[in-house]
């Protein structure tokens, strides 16, 4: 009688809108009720639809220099990389930071003993599954391959996480603080939030970029090039070379910002 008197919901649909209703009656929280909600529909995704692609990956070459392989850890910030064997398609290895840091006290080692063993998975992985083997078998990191064994991405535990919790601040986030927008790298460079405004941006490179058209030197950049630009792609405004270190959600998260006549030298 119960049951035919408040019917409960017959389809994820309808579950999501009781959980909007749940939420106007103040039963759960706005972000519980997000968090539910991604969780529903991450059981609809898969490793594909959330990895990064291919041709954006920051992969490290086994035979590059210790410099050049320094200097891309510290320019992307990650935790985690996939290391190749001639060709980018190759990948023999994931090498840890802070692994890699092991070779400044003992630069005998070989990096080929630093690497772990990657983790492969097909395109058509759901999320859910996913996640279960990121935690059981303690991997942060997957290469994601393709119908036909080539490398289509990659895929970590973070951006898994996302789905369901939304975007993980990283250490470089300061809510509210235009300090916490702009950072000098250790090659001089600087590294620049896309939801910096305008203003904190022409006042740390000191130019002149029109503050009244765009809030977000993100937004700028997007309507300069056209469109929202990829990781990898650069974009020159002002004498500055924009080029995008990640993105997430649709929208640039960080730019390396260097002066576009040091570039062309």
């Amino acid at each position: 009688m119960w049951e035919f008197l408040h019917p409960g919901p017959d389809s994820k649909s309808e579950l999501i809108e009781a959980l909007a209703e749940a939420e106007q009656r103040e039963l759960i929280e706005p972000e519980s009720r997000h968090m539910l909600e991604g969780v529903l529909r991450m059981a609809e995704l898969s490793a594909g639809d959330v990895m990064v692609a291919a041709p954006r990956m920051d992969l490290l070459d086994i035979e590059a220099p210790y410099d050049e392989i320094l200097g891309v850890v510290i320019d992307t910030g990650h935790s985690r990389f996939p290391v190749f064997e001639g060709q980018r398609d190759n990948i023999i290895g994931i090498l840890l930071a802070k692994d890699f840091l092991k070779l400044q006290r003992a630069p005998e080692l070989n990096l080929r003993t630093l690497l772990r063993a990657p983790v492969f998975v097909p395109e058509s992985k759901g999320l859910n599954e996913l996640l279960r083997d990121f935690r059981s078998n303690r991997n942060h990191l997957a290469i994601v391959i393709d119908e036909f064994g080539n490398t289509a991405g990659l895929i970590t535990i973070e951006d898994v996480l996302e789905e369901i919790v939304g975007e993980i601040e990283d250490e470089f986030d300061e809510k509210n603080s235009e300090a916490g927008s702009v950072y000098t790298l250790a090659d001089g460079s600087q590294r620049v939030a896309g939801d910096a405004s305008i203003s904190a941006v022409n006042e740390a490179f000191d130019i002149h970029l029109p503050e009244a058209e765009f809030d977000t030197i993100g937004g700028l950049v997007s309507h300069e090039h056209g469109h929202v630009p990829r990781r990898g792609e650069a974009v020159e405004i002002a004498g500055l070379r924009f080029s995008v270190m990640l993105t997430r959600g649709g929208a640039v998260r960080w730019f390396k910002v260097t002066r576009a006549s040091a570039d062309d030298a």
